[in-house]
C-alpha cells in the first residue's frame, strides 16, 4: 500500500491558547498528506483543476489522541482507503515525534465539473489517475478508520 509520510514542524501560530495544535489546523495537515500522496501517485491536483475539474471534501471524520506542541514535529502519514472511480477516501494517522498517535481522520471526495458541481467519471476525464487509483486499490484492504 502506497502511504506518503510528509513531516510538519509545528508553528507558533498553529497553537492555541493551551499550547497544542488548534484542532482546525489538523484539516490543514490533513490537505498537506492528501497532496503529497497524489504527488506520489505520480500526478497534480492543480491539473485537475486547470481542466475544469474539483474534488470538494463530502465529509470529514478526525479523531483525536494526544496533543502537539509548538516545537515539535509530527508525521502525516496519508493512504487512499477506497476508490470506485467516483468517490475517493483518503486515511489519516498523524505521528508525534515519539512515536505516539496524535489524530486519525478520514476524508471523502468526489470529483465535479467546477461549473455545476455535477460528479464526474474519473476513468472517463482522467484514465491515467483512474488506472493509478486502481492499482492502488488492489493493494489495501479498507481501513478501520472508515468503519
Amino acid at each position: 500500500m502506497l502511504t506518503a509520510e510528509k513531516t510538519i514542524e509545528v508553528r507558533y501560530a498553529e497553537t492555541d491558547q493551551m499550547g497544542v495544535v488548534y484542532h482546525a489546523n489538523y484539516l490543514i495537515w490533513m490537505e498537506i498528506g492528501r497532496t503529497s500522496l497524489i504527488e506520489e501517485m505520480g500526478f497534480r491536483y492543480a491539473e485537475m483543476e486547470d481542466a475544469g475539474i474539483l474534488a470538494p471534501v463530502m465529509d470529514v471524520n478526525i479523531s483525536y489522541k494526544t496533543p502537539v506542541r509548538y516545537g515539535q514535529t509530527a508525521v502525516i502519514r496519508t493512504w487512499m482507503d477506497h476508490y470506485d472511480g467516483l468517490r475517493t477516501h483518503y486515511a489519516y494517522e498523524i505521528v508525534t515525534e515519539d512515536g505516539q498517535v496524535a489524530a486519525t481522520g478520514l476524508t471523502k471526495h468526489v470529483c465535479v465539473k467546477k461549473e455545476n458541481f455535477r460528479p464526474i467519471s474519473v476513468k472517463k476525464y482522467f484514465p491515467e489517475w483512474h488506472e493509478a487509483c486502481e492499482q492502488h486499490k488492489k493493494t489495501v484492504g479498507s481501513s478501520s478508520i472508515s468503519k
